[in-house]
């Protein structure tokens, strides 16, 4: 493990996922701990997608930005809200120089899937609508996010693909859940890493099936054919259970004949990038905005 992050694990609260309203407030608790960027060169702005239910984002728009991502937060997706999301939000539009349409999604277990992903599909379908009254190019919208919330975007991409619906020109994915069997090698027996490890992935995942099935839509891994797809950054952390079905999805891409930049950050964990004073958190943050800016300001 990096030794910067190590330090840092000691310090972490146990954290048991057995109560999902316990839970939603542990993860806040941590999210307020992480400083935000300076706002001050952009717009903030809070809107209702209309659906079914409407859904909340939050906009943030960058002084001279045309492209955007719809971004999804992470949290297994039962924990996790707008305002969890913001520093890394905020962070994205900022250094990418691109606006960032956070979505707040419905959460499991009481909303299992399809839930989330319709949520996003419906905020995916509004900002391509309505990109010009948003201000952004509808040739330029990219999707993102983390760990479920990556997982989300994939979704959201395979579903745009197979429905025709809105052009999506990349998806950013960082340590996204993808594959709900937890069949690989680091699924099987990363057992004991800091953060996220099996016993806790299985746990969110069931929360986020409910009593349903696991389709493409739902757990990207299962997908058949991944071609057609936009071009990937999919971002893996070495010691997280979700790192091999990260690094086969993007192998997979390629092979489908998708553009993607995959890479394998050596030493770290599910979620280290929140750990800011780590040189290697600040390596990967600075990575993936700059991925986003090449993929939608050029």
């Amino acid at each position: 493990m990096d030794p910067e992050l190590e330090a840092f694990i000691p310090l972490f609260p146990k954290s048991d996922h057995s109560d999902p309203v316990a839970a939603r407030k542990d993860f806040a608790a941590l999210a307020v701990s992480i400083p935000a960027p300076d706002t001050s060169d952009m717009e903030i702005e809070d809107r209702t997608v209309p659906g079914d239910p409407d859904i909340r984002v939050r906009i943030y728009r960058p002084r001279g930005a045309h492209g955007a991502i719809v971004w999804m937060h992470g949290g297994g997706w039962v924990m996790g809200n707008l305002d969890t999301e913001h520093p890394w939000a905020a962070r994205l539009a900022a250094g990418s120089g691109a606006v960032v349409i956070s979505v707040d999604y419905r959460l499991a277990p009481e909303n299992p899937a399809p839930a989330a992903l319709d949520d996003v599909y419906t905020v995916v379908t509004w900002a391509s609508d309505n990109a010009a009254d948003l201000g952004i190019d509808p040739t330029r919208i990219a999707v993102g996010g983390h760990s479920a919330g990556g997982g989300l975007a994939a979704g959201a991409a395979l579903r745009a693909r197979d429905e025709h619906g809105p052009s999506i020109c990349f998806q950013l994915l960082s340590q996204p859940g993808l594959d709900d069997r937890l069949e690989t090698w680091s699924a099987r027996h990363l057992t004991d890493a800091p953060w996220m490890n099996r016993a806790k992935a299985q746990q969110l995942w069931s929360y986020y099936l409910g009593s349903g099935n696991a389709t493409a839509y739902i757990a990207p891994g299962r997908a058949d054919d991944l071609t057609g797809l936009p071009p990937a950054y999919i971002a893996s952390a070495e010691l997280c259970p979700a790192r091999d079905e990260d690094i086969e999805y993007a192998l997979r891409l390629l092979r489908a004949g998708v553009s993607v930049e995959l890479h394998q950050w050596a030493g770290t964990f599910h979620g280290s990038h929140a750990i800011l004073s780590a040189d290697i958190s600040q390596r990967q943050i600075a990575e993936m905005c700059a991925a986003l800016r090449r993929a939608v300001t050029r």
